[in-house]
């Protein structure tokens, strides 16, 4: 029987590919985000946090930027150490595979390979990426245009017999669209954990993004508990790493959310991620589903936090709850 050998939890916003002495290029970003009222919350931080433009030097912004890349690294050197056969994703998809026409709450990607295109997504024209995207080495973005990767078919199609037959109603796709590619949460994988890119992948696309059919924390946690039990069903000899893309808050930072997400995985205590408040996972906060998956598939592992770094980028407290941890 197949068995899970290794998990993985790593943040993947594009800020991890700006050096940190330029992440106050982003606060103009968000201070034109219409999701969010930034002078209002500006004014807040000033009243409820004294002292708090001593998060936003340039120093701490490097110091943290720092942590972050020696972060990846150690999750990208025991993703190779341990060489699983085959590695199962979830991620969110944000309008790179599905639009809003046709958004599946939860679909198992189950072609022979997948590309990556830079910057791409469904319907929109190629962005640039002089910033998105930092090699693990510090250059330039290791993956080639158009590289194609290898996926898993196999592990997929047991995957969606074993959960429809748990009563989860799972979507497939064997087709990326043309010019798109993989989505950023599992090309990030790719690009910073793997650039070898020489282990298959098998994307679980979670619609976390856009409601109003995003799973609610307890079907995630009984999602990843389906998951794991189909692995140990599977009649193979695979050895499988399951890994989550995202998370955690962002693009404002909930410090009290992240250490409530974290302490929850740590001591692998169900009821306090199934009660994980919902009306806040929202945007990219919603990623924070993905990891509620992951935990639950790898319950019966250990998990260590490798660091959590607030990276905050702007006086309205703006940036990324940065989260890398593992199962062993």
């Amino acid at each position: 029987m197949a068995e899970v050998v290794l998990g993985i939890g790593t943040s993947h916003s594009p800020q991890l590919g700006i050096p940190g002495e330029q992440w106050r290029v982003l606060q103009a970003k968000d201070e034109g985000d219409s999701r969010m009222n930034y002078r209002e919350l500006a004014e807040r931080v000033r009243q409820t946090r004294p002292g708090f433009e001593k998060e936003l030097t340039i120093e701490k912004f490097r110091e943290r930027d720092e942590a972050c890349q020696r972060a990846i690294g150690a999750l990208g050197e025991l993703l190779r150490d341990t060489r699983p056969d085959v590695m199962l994703v979830f991620g969110d998809d944000q309008h790179e595979q599905f639009l809003d026409d046709l958004m599946p709450m939860l679909c198992i990607y189950n072609g022979e390979t997948m590309a990556i295109h830079r910057g791409r997504r469904a319907g929109a024209p190629p962005v640039s990426t002089s910033t998105e995207w930092r090699s693990v080495e510090g250059g330039r973005d290791q993956a080639e245009e158009g590289k194609e990767f290898r996926a898993d078919p196999a592990l997929a199609d047991h995957l969606l017999r074993e959960l429809c037959d748990d009563g989860f109603d799972i979507a497939r796709s064997n087709h990326m669209r043309d010019g798109v590619g993989i989505g950023h949460a599992f090309s990030f994988v790719y690009r910073r954990l793997l650039p070898e890119g020489d282990i298959p992948m098998v994307p679980f696309m979670v619609n976390t993004f856009y409601p109003p059919n995003a799973p609610t924390p307890k079907r995630c946690y009984a999602l990843g508990q389906s998951v794991r039990a189909a692995i140990e069903r599977w009649d193979s000899n695979a050895r499988v790493a399951v890994i989550a893309s995202g998370g955690l808050s962002h693009t404002i930072i909930d410090e009290d959310l992240d250490r409530r997400t974290i302490d929850g995985l740590m001591e692998r205590d169900p009821d306090r991620l199934r009660a994980l408040p919902v009306e806040k996972m929202v945007h990219g906060t919603s990623e924070i589903r993905n990891w509620i998956i992951a935990g639950a598939a790898l319950e019966g592992l250990d998990m260590t936090l490798v660091d959590y770094v607030p990276t905050y980028r702007s006086p309205a407290a703006t940036g990324c709850g940065m989260t890398f941890a593992y199962w062993k």
